[in-house]
């Protein structure tokens, strides 16, 4: 599909239609038009690549410099590590029709990135609030297979950001007291999406600056409509 600077990109409303329920139209400026073809010519460039290898500079140092760490292997894996957990965030987000301003892998004290100022997310907000685990998972399909596996794991679910706080309070209305019902149900809708997922955090990682929300939408638009949920969301 051609861009034309000039005109208003809309390519979001058939995703959230199909996947949230709703029809948001998501419309991207020429500064956001310029955005998605700069990162997309990008990642066609380096489409042999694995995702180690097309780790942006500055994300690079910006793990290093701070002293987080020794060398840059190392920096290099977190910012990897980093861009699928704010991946996962972001593509759950659109998925259950909630919006964001951005979203990015920059570093910053406390923090190794962040998909900035989500709302409108209802009570499948806890899907988000997983989302960053479950992505990472996938990233090296470590997935937690059993049950018992999984009801060992949750307790020790503690430090991330604020994210396992959230899923607790978050799965109230939907999974009243039962935590890995409400992780099962992350799951299924998000294993599906794992090349929206791989897609956007090599976004994350060849742009060296945020990804307003519009751009993140027409990036994994076509992963998602392919594969959408037909009814989960709102079962």
């Amino acid at each position: 599909m051609a861009h034309h600077p000039s005109s208003l990109n809309i390519r979001g409303p058939s995703l959230l239609n199909v996947l949230g329920g709703i029809i948001v139209l998501v419309m991207l400026t020429p500064g956001q038009d310029r955005t998605l073809a700069g990162i997309s010519a990008e990642l066609g460039r380096l489409i042999r690549h694995d995702d180690e290898s097309l780790v942006h500079e500055v994300w690079i140092r910006q793990r290093y410099d701070c002293g987080c760490y020794p060398t840059f292997g190392p920096a290099r894996k977190a910012a990897v590590r980093t861009a699928w957990h704010e991946a996962g965030h972001a593509v759950a987000a659109l998925a259950t029709g909630a919006r964001f301003s951005s979203a990015s892998i920059q570093h910053s004290a406390g923090s190794e990135g962040r998909v900035h100022r989500i709302r409108g997310a209802g009570d499948t907000s806890f899907v988000i609030d997983a989302a960053g685990q479950i992505a990472e998972r996938l990233m090296g399909w470590t997935m937690l297979d059993t049950d018992g596996e999984l009801r060992r794991w949750l307790p020790t679910w503690r430090a991330d950001g604020g994210d396992a706080r959230r899923f607790r309070r978050d799965i109230a209305l939907r999974f009243p007291g039962d935590e890995a019902g409400a992780w099962r149900y992350s799951e299924a809708v998000l294993v599906p999406l794992r090349p929206a997922i791989r897609h956007l955090a090599r976004a994350l990682l060849v742009h060296p600056r945020h990804i307003p929300d519009p751009v993140v939408a027409a990036l994994v638009e076509p992963n998602l409509k392919s594969r959408a949920i037909d009814g989960m969301l709102g079962a």
